[in-house]
Parts: C-alpha cells; structure tokens; sequence
C-alpha cells in the first residue's frame, strides 16, 4: 500500500497527530512518541521519520536503523516501568505510514494473554503532568 505523504498524519505533525500522541525524541531513524490513551502504562509509537508504508520498502540499513529504535524503545520502556510483557505490532491500515506500537502489559492488567486493545473500550486519557512524569522516566531509561 502506497499513500501520499502530504495526507499523512506522521509527515504532516499537525493536529491529527498531537490529538492522540506527544512526541518524547527523536531517534536515529524514527521518532519516539507517547499515546495519549494510556490503558497500558507506557504505550507508545516509534514512527519511521521517512515515509515508508512496509517494512519491506526498506534497504538494508534503514531496516537496521529502525528495528534498533524498537528495541531502544522497548528496553526503555521494560526498564521504566517492569512490565511482564512488551508487545509490539505493525498495521497501518488507517495510518498507512510505518510505525511500530510498543505495548507494555501486565499479568493480571488489560488484554493480558490476548493482543491488547488499538482502541480499548474505555478510555483512559490523563491530565498533562502525568503525560511529563510517564515521558521522563521512558527518557532516564533511553539507552544511547
């Protein structure tokens, strides 16, 4: 699947995006971000800063680049928090722009032995200072 750059909500950083996510940093080939529903404490997105749609549109290096910013993401995200479990998924159906969902979960927690909810039932946004806390301490565990 092919999509224009200009109509991507990745590419174009406006509105669409910052309604449903905050940026935390920028990685070697991709952008960190922090979904603002927050059923699973940490969840996040890794965006490909280039506009790809497939995984298999990449090079080599690229590739490389990528996959390494996942698991930077991850093992930020295991350290912060100590979740039981990292799940991690690609779709793109509505979004057609390469980003990987990085998913702490818990035993006992949401969706726990299933794939976790892209849009869960019940909503659990939260008040700004504790977008900033969750953000520091997936940036004191970002290995270099």
């Amino acid at each position: 699947m092919r999509s224009d750059p200009k109509d991507c909500l990745y590419c174009a950083r406006d509105e669409r995006l910052t309604k449903i996510l905050i940026e935390i940093c920028r990685l070697e080939a991709s952008t960190l971000y922090l979904i603002r529903e927050q059923t699973y404490r940490g969840r996040c997105v890794v965006a490909l800063d280039a506009h790809e749609t497939e995984l298999f549109h990449l090079d080599r290096d690229a590739l490389q680049r990528f996959t390494r910013d996942v698991a930077r993401a991850a093992a930020a995200l295991q350290r912060a928090f100590e979740p039981d479990k990292i799940n991690s998924a690609i779709y793109g159906d509505l979004a057609p722009h390469l980003h990987y969902h990085v998913v702490p979960k818990y035993r006992g927690g949401p969706s726990w032995g299933e794939p976790f909810a892209l849009h869960p039932p019940a909503q659990r946004n939260l008040p700004e200072d504790d977008y900033g806390q969750i953000i520091a301490a997936i940036t004191a565990h970002l290995p270099a």
